[in-house]
């Protein structure tokens, strides 16, 4: 950096690791909502009458409204600021959180999820963007980075174990309750805390078609995805989905390159490290999400294990999550190029994942699947701390809630894929299995449920192979697509172009 560049870079924050504390709160709170229902969902599909039919909305409607509005959300962030947008979003994810819990009845139900969606697509990227512009430091960059890494990934196993137990000790509405002591905290300590960067606010006047057809194509997406893991992929709604989200998603490419002021501009998008990051990011989730979901069942289903005793069999992944991000991933990121971290951190989560393949009816818990969650724990923390921080280094402060965003929105749309597609290869292969043994399977008693229990296992086995191949192919496009040094070796990579890229380093205000 220049001489003029370094008078020009202002003093850091005296408040940022305060800040933190609370930023991080929020995203835990984010996080865990995407698993913790899940577990309480039973429960509460009996006690409000919910049809088996409609019982996926209550998952889906979060999942449609939070990836289709997290761009919107993010360029929000960037016009109103973020220090407003990240408080707004926790009291009205608190209130949402607040109507879920009292929900009566289906609709109630199904309005409190959507909201929660809606608040947490405005609440995220202010998150993630609060981080990028408060800690420019490259040794502090990593800390930081290193604990909100860890949180994003470590999260939703947390979810799993919270809402094993506040569904078997209390009720399944305190998974929704839940939410609210974090985010009054979160939000009180933000608004005394947090300071905004002054000259950082997006004031460009708001792309309306762009938040249209953004909207509507992710919405698409995420809706094609999950209807096809209930009604199949050649189901008509299902294609139509993903045909109207290809349709939608070019016209919002198009527009964005003609409008003076694009909701998100294809400099951040097009950038060859952050492309890097979104797609290598949102084929792992890919992977994440369908293990998340075939653990739960094998450990509850195959294995007979209680809701509280699986979530703790997560532990050793939450363990390993913390350990790669903030032992590895945050002491290495200064010193190594990111793609060394990347690169190998999801090679060594594929590793974990093969031996996964291995699974059986009878299986041991320490000598496979615990050594198995090590090995991805460390695997996805060692890679996804340094890939948060990437995909917003060196981006115009203006355009850093509409990165945050794009972070967020690979991660959602490749937990829906993830969830529908290895949710359909498990259950191609399991089919397959029990036509195969169709004559034991019919013969009942406990040879026929060994063939049952066979064949559920079979299907997790053969979708774990893809889910492999994903972590392979997330690993290789990290090493290709990723070329920027370690931080503090050079100058960022910016959003902007020219030479005054270094400068944009925003001005923190009273």
């Amino acid at each position: 950096m220049s001489k003029t560049a370094a008078s020009l870079a202002p003093a850091a924050d005296p408040s940022r690791w305060k800040a933190l504390v609370f930023i991080a709160l929020a995203q835990l709170m984010v996080v865990l909502d995407a698993t913790i229902v899940n577990i309480a969902l039973p429960s509460a599909q009996t006690d409000l009458g919910i049809s088996d039919g409609n019982r996926q909305w209550v998952i889906t409607a979060y999942a449609l409204a939070f990836g289709g509005l997290l761009l919107f959300g993010g360029r929000i962030a960037d016009k109103w600021g973020r220090k407003n947008a990240f408080v707004v979003g926790l009291i009205g994810f608190a209130l949402a959180s607040a109507l879920g819990g009292a929900a009566n009845g289906e609709a109630m139900m199904l309005g409190a999820r959507a909201l929660q969606g809606a608040f947490g697509a405005l609440l995220a990227p202010a998150a993630l963007s609060l981080l990028a512009v408060m800690f420019t430091d490259a040794k502090e960059r990593a800390k930081a980075f290193g604990i909100y890494g860890a949180i994003a990934g470590g999260g939703g196993a947390v979810g799993l174990i919270l809402g094993g137990f506040l569904t078997e000790y209390l009720n399944w509405r305190w998974t929704f309750f839940v939410n609210i002591p974090f985010a009054i905290v979160a939000a009180v300590g933000a608004w005394l805390v947090i300071r905004e960067s002054a000259g950082s606010r997006n004031r460009a006047p708001l792309d309306i078609p762009g938040v249209v057809l953004s909207t509507t194509g992710l919405v698409a997406l995420v809706y094609g995805f999950t209807r096809a893991e209930s009604a199949g992929w050649s189901d008509v709604l299902t294609v139509v989905m993903f045909v109207a989200s290809a349709v939608l998603l070019a016209a919002f490419v198009l527009v964005e390159s003609k409008v003076k002021s694009p909701l998100l501009p294809l400099r951040v998008l097009l950038e060859r490290n952050r492309g890097g990051v979104y797609l290598s990011l949102g084929l792992a989730v890919i992977s994440m999400f369908g293990l998340f979901l075939f653990l739960t069942y094998y450990l509850q289903v195959v294995k007979g294990f209680s809701p509280v005793k699986t979530g703790f069999a997560f532990l050793p992944m939450i363990a390993g999550m913390i350990a790669g991000s903030t032992q590895i991933g945050a002491r290495l990121m200064t010193r190594v190029p990111p793609r060394l971290l990347m690169g190998p951190g999801f090679l060594v989560a594929g590793l974990g994942m093969l031996l996964l393949t291995q699974l059986e009816v009878g299986s041991s818990y320490p000598a496979l699947i615990l050594p198995a969650q090590v090995l991805l724990g460390l695997g996805m923390g060692t890679a996804f701390m340094p890939a948060m921080s990437l995909a917003t280094h060196g981006v115009d402060p203006a355009d850093a809630g509409v990165a945050s965003a794009m972070v967020n929105t690979s991660q959602q749309v490749g937990g829906a894929i993830g969830t529908a597609l290895l949710n359909t290869i498990a259950a191609s292969a399991t089919t397959a299995y029990l036509t195969d043994h169709a004559a034991e399977a019919a013969a009942g008693g406990p040879a026929g449920q060994l063939i049952q229990a066979q064949a559920m296992v079979e299907g997790y086995a053969s979708a774990i192979w893809w889910a492999v191949g994903i972590l392979v192919a997330s690993s290789v496009i990290a090493l290709t697509l990723i070329n920027t040094g370690r931080p503090g070796a050079g100058g960022p990579v910016a959003s902007g172009s020219g030479d005054d890229a270094e400068l944009k380093v925003p001005v923190l205000a009273h």
